[in-house]
């Protein structure tokens, strides 16, 4: 039997092995994830169940911290959008006003031109 087992398949050949003189692995199921679930993250096994699982969990809490901090900020994100909503309508609502102002002025002196002009030709 192999001493160390740094994949899936030595797992498989290890648990062959060991039915074959009518023995188990302890663990087994719970290795074979963690085995899979370090293969897929891109993480070679250390060939040890107990360094494997210890390896396992500090990548599971990592992965975690990493899902909280991007919650984080993306609630802050959120927040700031939120803080900002009333500032740009603020900001739109005036440079509405102040359109409807210049429009109001100019159709105003259009108005009294056309007025005075009318009023000399009469």
């Amino acid at each position: 039997m192999a001493d160390r087992i740094n994949s899936i398949e030595d797992l498989e050949q290890m648990k062959a092995a060991a039915a074959s003189q009518g023995t188990t692995i302890p663990n087994y199921n719970e290795w074979s994830q963690i085995l899979s679930d370090l293969e897929e993250a891109g993480v070679k096994s250390t060939g040890s169940y107990s360094t494997d699982k210890a390896l396992h969990a500090e990548i599971e809490r990592q992965i975690t911290q990493y899902i909280e901090e991007n919650k984080i900020q993306e609630t802050q994100k959120q927040q700031q959008t939120q803080d900002e909503q009333p500032r740009k309508n603020t900001e739109t609502d005036n440079e509405q006003a102040l359109k409807a102002t210049v429009a109001n002025g100019t159709s105003s002196t259009i108005m009294a031109d056309y007025m005075k002009y009318y009023h000399m030709l009469m």
